[in-house]
């Protein structure tokens, strides 16, 4: 079983527009990874990116806590004009249709499907949390316990299920050992981070750290 014990989610919000990019510490096989994320609309390929680790690495460096010392000038000390310095500085098709056949069995719909990086994406809705999940199950994705009521929630207030898994041809194409963040853009007066699910996949306490930007800051 996949578990998870610190995830970093950078949330950038500009009107309408919002951008988050995950990254999470999991523990396990990568052929078990997955990652269910509830969204409000169906998402377009051109909105979704894999994103450097390097980029949440830099995020949290700088909004880190700093320690800075100040030493003010000594009142008395004589100011040489001549010596004044100035300085600044700055820091395959028969398959599918057979899976989309089974989904729609379950109440399941299969909005749209995509290979970005080594994530196999899924965009799916659904009727009802049961059939979500016995189709999840079926499709070999490592749900793990408690998840049922989690996504009835979500399913309620209609919401669109973000479904990715790694790829192991194209990552070991690609040459990565380590699975990079995902980023997942959309456009919705909706402004929320659905992290419920996430909390089903803990096998103690999880840290959560969330960046969140805006024009204003």
């Amino acid at each position: 079983m996949l578990f998870n014990r610190g995830s970093q989610v950078v949330l950038a919000r500009d009107g309408d527009r919002t951008i988050l990019t995950m990254a999470n510490d999991f523990k396990g096989d990568p052929k078990e990874f997955a990652v269910v994320i509830p969204v409000p609309t169906v998402i377009r390929r051109d909105q979704i990116r894999v994103a450097d680790r390097a980029l949440m690495g830099h995020i949290d460096a700088y909004s880190a806590p700093r320690l800075v010392e100040y030493f003010d000038d000594n009142p008395c000390r004589p100011i040489l004009l001549d010596k004044l310095e100035l300085s600044a500085t700055a820091r395959g098709g028969a398959a599918q249709e057979q899976r989309g056949a089974q989904a729609r069995s379950l109440g399941v719909t299969i909005e749209a499907q995509y290979t970005v990086g080594e994530y196999d994406i899924l965009i799916l809705s659904a009727r009802e949390s049961t059939g979500l999940e016995t189709w999840l199950r079926q499709s070999n994705y490592r749900i793990p316990p408690g998840a049922s009521s989690v996504l009835t929630n979500y399913i309620r207030q209609n919401m669109k299920f973000f479904v990715a898994r790694v790829n192991l041809a194209e990552q070991s194409k690609l040459g990565y050992s380590v699975l990079r963040p995902i980023q997942v853009e959309y456009e919705s007066p909706k402004f929320m981070l659905p992290i419920r699910l996430g909390t089903v996949n803990a096998d103690g306490p999880q840290e959560l750290f969330v960046y969140a930007l805006s024009r204003r800051g």
